[in-house]
């Protein structure tokens, strides 16, 4: 080919190159394009463009022209063979003479001359064109600006390409990450938010597996929650002890680690994990909740892998949102248990004042017939059977008069159950008890304390029980979201406590009996609640009371005395 049709082609070539920009998406085609490019302006016998692996610092074949076709695998170290020194040192290289070059390595019996330039971005080699011919002397000086030109411009295209993959990554994790962070806000069940958060760090750092471990009571061991992989879940590990563990750097630190090579690394318990599913590199970030690490979250790879600042980032992300999923579903479930626990002790209290209602009706009578009985002075002479009756008798007043006594003394508060608290703080700490009920029933709360302490003399668990059970009650009849608000005043030497909320109201004529025992307008209630909150105030020396309830809402107050 004349040089001014080897110049024609090469523009050519160059312009075709500059354009795949707007008409590629894939790299690797692009690449392929490319190539096809620099065989039609320089006509070599065979041509290659090889890639740096920022991983394996290894230089990987990614598209050929005239080669073997089982060089799929190949791979140089840098400075090994012509393109290995070109990528080393960045520069470029004609060999006239094959046969005279040490650092050659042969792909085809044929080559006599070659030449190699290498692809840089701004700053760094990323990779090596090569050209080969089966002539000697193939390739002169303008051969050399030509691809140098040529390579200069895929090198510009590749690394755009790479640019807008790489954005085009980053906005799906980022979707990915807002899904996941949608999907497990009102996810309850903390095994389904374990198994989402593997699931997500696998896709997010498309890597082999991705694991979720959380501390044990102790703090002293990591047990293994959900492991998935690209079939799906993998076999669960026995706990790790933290002090034979490479994930203890993340714990202890609270910050992202890395593993460049697990298999160097004493783990013996996940060393069979490692082995079976030929695992190589691993990120670890610590699952934080205020300020505080409950686990970890890993991702590994089955090759080797260096995590770039992208990938760490989204991954830090992703367990920031998994700390705060798992703590509030332990939150939840510490709700839910607390409510079941206050149904229970509402039906035992129940059963207690029923007891103690019985024992109180029995103990009048019981009186009387212990009155009469010992008024009678009956007396029988000798061995008359009558006088052991009577005694037996006698015996058994007694002894039924001391369990009336005690059922109606187990009744009674205890006066060293009480103690001095803020009714303000008792309050606060009930509604941060319910607050994830209220956020998953979208339920604003509004809570307005009066500015200073109020001091009461209480039972304090039984005033949050007392609390409870109206911001329950309160919480069952909003079914689709509603308000509630708290207000505490003082007044008349007593400490006031008054919830309003805009639910639909009670029927008026429950409203002159919603404090007896055993009635409810829900089918999921006891009908104690409100009977069981007056006898604790009542015991207390205060009262609760309706204050009003129509179809804008209703509102309930009680007060306690200040001493």
């Amino acid at each position: 080919m004349k040089a001014s049709e080897r110049e024609r082609s090469a523009i050519d070539s160059l312009y075709e190159i500059s354009s795949l920009v707007s008409k590629i998406d894939d790299p690797k085609e692009a690449l392929r394009i490319i190539l096809d490019e620099i065989v039609n302006a320089l006509k070599p016998n065979s041509a290659s463009i090889c890639l740096l692996n920022h991983d394996t610092q290894l230089l990987e074949l990614e598209v050929a022209y005239g080669l073997p076709e089982n060089l799929n695998d190949f791979a140089l170290g840098l400075n090994q063979g012509t393109t290995g020194w070109v990528a080393l040192h960045g520069k470029p290289k004609v060999i006239s003479n094959v046969a005279e070059e040490s650092r050659y390595i042969a792909l085809r019996p044929n080559t006599r001359s070659e030449m190699a330039v290498p692809m840089k971005d701004s700053t760094n080699v990323i990779g090596v064109v090569v050209v080969d011919s089966e002539s000697l002397d193939a390739f002169d000086s303008s051969d050399l600006k030509i691809l140098s030109l040529l390579s200069a411009e895929a090198s510009r295209v590749v690394s755009r390409l790479w640019l807008i993959q790489q954005l085009r990554t980053k906005a799906n994790q980022l979707e990915s990450l807002i899904h996941l962070g949608q999907r497990i806000a009102g996810q309850l069940d903390s095994a389904t938010i374990l198994r989402s958060l593997a699931q997500q760090g696998r896709q997010l750092l498309n890597c082999h597996s991705c694991a979720v471990f959380l501390l044990n009571q102790n703090l002293d061991t990591l047990e293994m929650q959900s492991m998935v992989g690209r079939s799906g879940s993998l076999k669960r590990i026995d706990a790790i002890s933290l002090s034979e563990s490479a994930l203890s750097s993340s714990v202890r630190r609270g910050k992202q680690s890395e593993v460049e090579n697990l298999r160097y690394v004493d783990e013996s318990t996940f060393l069979k994990v490692v082995q079976r599913e030929g695992l190589h590199s691993m990120l670890s970030s610590p699952l934080i909740f205020d300020n505080e690490v409950i686990g970890v979250i890993a991702a590994y790879t089955d090759e080797p892998h260096r995590f770039n600042n992208d990938e760490r980032k989204v991954f830090g992300s992703l367990a920031t949102l998994g700390g705060i999923a798992i703590h509030n579903a332990r939150l939840y479930a510490r709700v839910f248990t607390t409510e079941d626990s206050l149904r229970k002790n509402e039906k035992l209290t129940t059963l207690g004042m029923l007891a103690a209602e019985i024992a109180h009706e029995i103990r009048n009578p019981l009186t009387v017939i212990k009155l009469l009985f010992e008024s009678l002075d009956l007396s029988f002479e000798g061995n008359d059977e009558r006088g052991r009756d009577v005694i037996l008798i006698g015996e058994k007043l007694l002894q039924l008069e001391a369990i009336v006594e005690r059922v109606l003394s187990f009744g009674k508060t205890k006066q060293n159950m009480n103690g001095y608290y803020d009714l303000n703080q008792i309050t606060e700490e009930t509604l941060h008890l319910m607050r994830l009920k209220l956020e998953q029933k979208k339920i604003e709360i509004i809570f307005n304390p009066i500015g200073q302490s109020i001091k009461v003399e209480v039972n304090k668990g039984q005033i949050q029980q007392v609390i409870l059970n109206l911001i329950l009650n309160a919480v069952a009849v909003m079914t689709n979201g509603g308000r509630i608000e708290i207000s505490t005043i003082e007044k008349d030497q007593r400490a006031h406590f008054i919830i309003n909320d805009n639910g639909p109201g009670m029927p008026v004529d429950a409203q002159d009996k919603i404090f007896e025992s055993f009635l409810t307008q829900r089918p999921d209630g006891t009908g104690l609640g409100l009977s069981i909150s007056k006898r604790i105030l009542r015991a207390h020396r205060g009262d609760i009371k309706l204050e009003a309830s129509s179809n804008k809402g209703t509102t309930f107050s009680f007060y306690l005395p200040i001493n």
